[in-house]
């Protein structure tokens, strides 16, 4: 007795759930806090499994490609550039929360002070990886994740499963909002850089009113102590910096999906 299988029939249902996964899965290996190193790569796919189950059910499906066909292949690598690119910019938000921390400790002469950042694989210093770790809880405390999670389903229907979903005017918009990085970064290591260099220059006219005092051994621990009070006098101000960038990324994945609506 033969038993005959018809695959197409098994691919085409699976295909329901195929192109959701990949752009869900891009979108989930980047973002932030899940998509970091430290979160393993199994709980990674598990999410980006459940979040397929729930959302592909309810989406519209106009991609009828063949999933092992060339167009398939076209098709799979538009819906990991779509996903990794809405992750993409709201990691932008840390990596400039990450480089505001790492100019103040230079600042401070904390540059040799460096730490193992997990969720990158890279050295960076300790003050760095603070307000990384700052910048997380308050993603979290703002229901950041649930908002991504909200916009990545209208991305199905703002960009639906094809095989022309980038464009070059919506890969230019990226790169526009890639720029802000060192702006937000400046807004945060602003105040603390300010007070360094003031004192910095302080102690330069010290050193010409009494040439004999020895900078290295008052200058190194006053700009330290000082780099600690204006960071803790202006952890506020920090902390409604860091929910603006959220907010402004947010809002750029949002304008980002209209922009590239069919």
């Amino acid at each position: 007795m033969n038993i005959e299988i018809a695959l197409e029939p098994l691919i085409s249902s699976l295909a329901t759930y195929i192109w959701p996964f990949v752009r869900i899965g891009a979108f989930v290996m980047v973002m932030p806090v899940v998509g970091s190193s430290f979160v393993p790569t199994r709980v990674r796919l598990l999410v980006a499994l459940a979040l397929t189950v729930v959302i592909a059910p309810v989406i519209p499906h106009s991609a009828t490609t063949d999933v092992l066909s060339a167009a398939g292949l076209a098709t799979v690598a538009q819906e990991i550039a779509i996903g990794a690119t809405m992750g993409f910019l709201v990691q932008l938000v840390f990596d400039a929360i990450a480089l505001g921390g790492q100019v103040i400790g230079m600042s401070m002469g904390l540059g040799f002070a460096v730490f193992l950042d997990r969720a990158r694989g890279v050295n960076i210093p300790v003050l760095g990886q603070l307000f990384m770790l700052l910048g997380m809880l308050v993603f979290l405390s703002l229901d950041g994740h649930l908002a991504l999670i909200k916009l990545l389903a209208r991305s199905f229907w703002a960009m639906p499963i094809s095989e022309a979903g980038m464009t070059g005017e919506l890969l230019g918009q990226v790169l526009s909002f890639t720029g802000q990085l060192f702006v937000f970064a400046m807004k945060i290591a602003l105040p603390a850089v300010t007070a360094i260099l003031i004192v910095n220059l302080a102690f330069g006219v010290m050193s010409r009113a009494a040439p004999t005092l020895n900078l290295f051994a008052i200058g190194f621990p006053v700009t330290m102590l000082l780099g600690f009070a204006v960071i803790f006098l202006s952890m506020d101000v920090l902390m409604l910096n860091v929910r603006q960038f959220i907010g402004e990324a947010i809002q750029a994945v949002s304008v980002w999906l209209d922009l590239g609506r069919v």
